[in-house]
């Protein structure tokens, strides 16, 4: 296994890095190991397709897709600019 160092962490990164640890009742070096495989992995994941359209679909068809309501569109709330030149 290899040994990592992390420096300059602000405060505030470092102790919600704690406070998500105790939640999950880890470590903070198991929770940011945990954080770093995720992250990896899902990185390696979205590099197979070739666009983000693909991507996406990857992620919603094993939920079965979801059904997503279009507004209706309405009338311009203002006359167009340069209404004068008809």
């Amino acid at each position: 296994m290899a040994t990592l160092t992390v420096r300059n962490v602000d405060d505030e990164t470092k102790q919600q890095l704690r406070l998500k640890a105790a939640r999950h009742g880890v470590s903070l070096e198991e929770e940011v190991r945990t954080i770093l495989r995720r992250e990896a992995r899902r990185t390696e994941q979205l590099a197979q397709f070739d666009n983000l359209y693909d991507a996406i679909r990857d992620l919603v068809e094993p939920h079965g897709g979801f059904e997503l309501e279009v507004p209706a569109r309405g009338f311009a709330e203002r006359d167009p600019p340069f209404k004068d030149w008809e």
